[in-house]
């Protein structure tokens, strides 16, 4: 299984128009092939901060998300939000949770 973590910053005037883009995707995200789980996360002291972590069954299925027509029109519309390059991480666990 692969997490996906993205990191992404938006100009403060922006920040409730990427929570209605996540909103409104994410049920479509979850259900393109091999997506497991999405969710959004803000970080509590920067309030523009935010990160996305989606689960995937395999890089593959990331991948082919990543080159879809979905993966563009929700990419196109938050670009042009941020106040900051996005950094983004594929990872997989090591271990379990205790």
């Amino acid at each position: 299984m692969i997490t996906r973590i993205v990191k992404l910053s938006f100009k403060e005037q922006h920040i409730e128009d990427f929570k209605a883009i996540f909103e409104e995707s994410k049920q479509k995200i979850i259900s393109h092939k091999g997506c497991l789980k999405a969710e959004m996360l803000q970080d509590i002291s920067t309030k523009t901060i935010f990160f996305t972590y989606s689960w995937w069954e395999s890089e593959a299925d990331l991948n082919k998300y990543r080159n879809s027509v979905l993966f563009a029109e929700v990419w196109a519309k938050t670009k042009v939000l941020f106040n900051d390059k996005p950094m983004a991480w594929s990872t997989e666990k090591l271990n379990e949770a205790l």
